[in-house]
């Protein structure tokens, strides 16, 4: 132990030695002044006799808090951090403690955002999409082919030979789950390729970029390094987001008159018919009405319908079972009896906006500057007319929850983001001849006329695409019955048996589509369109290559050609 050098204050405060009674504002004030301006902060101590202290050090008042550090002489300790506190002094501590921790992280958020507006930017790329669309194997192919770049010339960058340099770094967000790359890489690229799992969370991955700039200074100027940061999230979380504006009622009525003539309904649309809303709440009758609800949603998912909310529901996670998921649609207004059906209904949904879609907005999606909507357009298309129109409602509703627009500085500096840029993009071209992916693209463009036009109203840039993001098929030319048909060949992934594919022939005008979907009509009249799942193909790529794809350079050139 060090020896001490002791002395003894017997605490006898002076008459008037300090006011008594302060205020948590006024000490608040007085410590952050004191801190501004490198002073030591003071709580002062009323005028009282109380019992003789003893301490390591010389130069005592007994009318303050005060820190101070004193030399131990002739011991190897340097120094010793003395502290005198009373009741009231370990709260000043406490709250001076706070005042500068809150103000530390305000700095450090001003530097990073400083940082990230003029040193490295960061570029938030939101990828979304209804089920089977294709999200994991977009990221995928994406993250892989930005690192071995010789399968994307239409990515400017990288034909120039700008991007020096690119690397994965560790999860920017601790409280975020990290994509898993490399496992779902190993899926596509194995010996055996399976296609990987698909998305049930959200999950982010960052991509940094050494770029060397263009233009006219770009010799007098170093590489500068930009990240991407990948934003991956299920397309049935953000079609929540239209929740918001509405109230339960509202929601009822919208989902009973849209469930109506619908046959993957029938088994709930029976079980609301026996059930009295305005009946006292029992849980066994308020599990049984979401479960059935949760059944029909899954169900109509399968069967290509896009409208499927809410969407935790059908990945609810952790919150399986909770009372925030324990809801569904019931007819009238929610004004019942106190503690009846209905009533706990509407404050279970209003539970769900405030719990789950708001903090999903908020900590995520607020957050994005550019975005990937993946459509599988094909399979609405072979589901038929109904599931095509559905498709174009839910094209429309998912771009009422973006901010479109141009982030300028302020907004950068700030914080405030806006979607500059959304492409809308039809997944599985492979499945289809090259002959007619100009006319997956012209129906892609028709589906989301709407959406695209008041995104682009608001200032942002808008585009659609047809693309695959790996390409599991090769195609070939064939005669059948006298006639000329280009196919696909590729390994079904049923039977793993190789086999040629004919989808139909899509027509030149989208018009012959949409019209009779937006009539309602119950199937195609002049055509049938098919879908076959095929597997991943086995790959052998060359080094520098990552796994081949349709349009996936052209569709990154759009997103972020112009910050690289």
């Amino acid at each position: 132990m060090c020896h001490l050098r002791q002395c003894m204050h017997a605490r006898i405060g002076a008459s008037c030695g300090g006011n008594f009674v302060v205020t948590p504002f006024q000490l608040g004030q007085c410590s952050l002044n004191g801190t501004l301006h490198r002073r030591k902060g003071c709580l002062p101590l009323p005028p009282d006799k109380r019992r003789a202290v003893v301490f390591d050090f010389q130069g005592i008042t007994g009318h303050s808090t005060r820190l101070a550090w004193w030399p131990a002489s002739g011991n190897p300790c340097a120094a010793r951090l003395c502290c005198v506190k009373d009741n009231f002094g370990a709260g000043a501590v406490l709250v001076i403690s706070r005042i500068a921790d809150g103000i530390w992280r305000q700095v450090e958020a001003v530097q990073d955002t400083v940082s990230e507006t003029f040193f490295e930017p960061v570029i938030r790329l939101g990828v979304t999409g209804l089920a089977r669309s294709g999200k994991t194997v977009f990221i995928t192919s994406l993250v892989a082919n930005l690192l071995d770049r010789g399968r994307m010339p239409g990515l400017l960058a990288a034909s120039e030979g700008r991007i020096e340099a690119a690397f994965l770094q560790p999860q920017p967000d601790d409280t975020i789950p990290r994509f898993d790359y490399e496992s779902h890489l190993g899926a596509l690229t194995g010996a055996t390729p399976h296609w990987p799992d698909s998305t049930r969370a959200v999950s982010e991955l960052r991509l940094s970029l050494k770029v060397r700039p263009n233009g006219l200074l770009a010799g007098f100027q170093g590489p500068r390094t930009i990240h991407l940061d990948i934003v991956d999230y299920p397309g049935e979380w953000l079609l929540d987001l239209a929740l918001l504006d509405i109230s339960y009622t509202e929601w009822s009525a919208q989902v009973l008159a849209r469930i109506e003539n619908r046959n993957e309904a029938a088994a709930y649309r029976d079980l609301v018919a026996n059930t009295d809303p305005q009946a006292k709440l029992k849980e066994t009758d308020a599990k049984a009405l979401a479960a059935s609800f949760a059944a029909y949603l899954q169900a109509a998912r399968a069967n290509g319908y896009s409208d499927c909310t809410p969407g935790r529901f059908l990945l609810p996670g952790d919150l399986a079972g909770s009372p925030v998921l324990t809801f569904a649609p019931l007819p009238g207004a929610d004004t019942g009896p106190r503690r009846s059906l209905i009533r706990e209904m509407a404050r279970r949904f209003e539970a769900y906006k405030r719990q789950v879609v708001q903090p999903f907005f908020r900590d995520h999606f607020a957050r994005i500057d550019r975005q990937v909507v993946l459509v599988d357009a094909l399979g609405a298309i072979n589901q038929g007319p109904r599931a095509v129109e559905d498709l174009r409602a839910a094209m429309a509703e998912i771009l009422s929850a973006f901010r479109p627009g141009r982030n300028g500085f302020l907004n950068t500096l700030l914080g405030g983001k806006r979607v500059e840029k959304i492409l809308f993009a039809a997944t599985k071209a492979d499945h289809l001849h090259h002959v007619q992916h100009p006319r997956l693209t012209a129906i892609m463009e028709a589906l989301t006329r709407e959406a695209r036009d008041r995104a682009q109203y608001a200032g942002a840039g808008t585009a659609a695409m047809a693309i695959a993001s790996l390409r599991a098929t090769t195609e070939a030319t064939m005669q059948h019955d006298g006639e000329t048909l280009e196919v696909v060949r590729g390994t079904l992934l049923d039977t793993g048996k190789e086999a040629a594919f004919y989808p139909g022939d899509l027509p030149q005008n989208p018009a012959h589509l949409l019209n009779p979907a937006h009539k309602g009509a119950e199937k195609w009249l002049d055509q049938d369109y098919q879908v076959m799942r095929f597997a991943p193909a086995p790959l052998n790529l060359r080094p520098g290559d990552g796994p081949p794809h349709i349009r996936l350079d052209r569709a990154v050139e759009f997103l972020i050609g112009d910050r690289l």
